[in-house]
């Protein structure tokens, strides 16, 4: 007999004016899809956990994410070259100058979508948690949406149109 999972609806955004009929409009210029482009692949995310860790070296990235020093020198370059790193150089005694990658203030801001992916995979996809945590001052830290004056807003809250300005 199959494990059943209780299906529940999901809680939708609501969307208003010239979105409101769907077949009306298709997403073009999608923000959505532009960031996707810029850290669309699996490799992207996980050097942005890495930086978010405090990796900055182009060898560690390459070890902790586990991909090839080809694919890690790809996926710095596109990052790079997108805004999310900039490039430091550094020398140690007797080698030549190598690079350190720092995240901008582009990619720090990518923090909560990186954390909100974890709680995700935590919650839906390991037993009993993910083996990692998250806290400040010792109590967990959450990523959630909250209005401007910080009170939380459930999805179905949410109210989707275009931008007037």
């Amino acid at each position: 007999m199959r494990s059943q999972r209780k299906l529940e609806r999901v809680a939708a955004m609501t969307l208003k004016g010239g979105l409101a009929d769907r077949t009306a409009w298709t997403a073009t210029e999608c923000s959505i899809d532009k960031a996707m482009g810029v850290i669309g692949t699996r490799s992207a995310v996980l050097i942005l956990r890495e930086a978010f860790y405090g990796t900055t070296r182009f060898d560690d990235f390459a070890r902790r994410v586990g991909i090839t020093e080809a694919v890690a020198a790809a996926r710095l370059k596109d990052l790079t070259a997108a805004g999310l790193f900039e490039k430091s150089p550094y020398r140690e005694a007797g080698q030549r100058t190598r690079y350190e990658y720092l995240l901008t203030e582009m990619g720090n801001d990518l923090l909560p979508v990186v954390l909100g992916l974890m709680q995700w995979g935590d919650k839906h996809l390991q037993r009993g948690g993910g083996p990692l945590e998250v806290t400040t001052d010792g109590r967990p830290a959450r990523v959630e949406i909250r209005g401007e004056d910080g009170s939380p807003v459930a999805a179905e809250e949410l109210v989707v149109r275009p931008r007037t300005s």
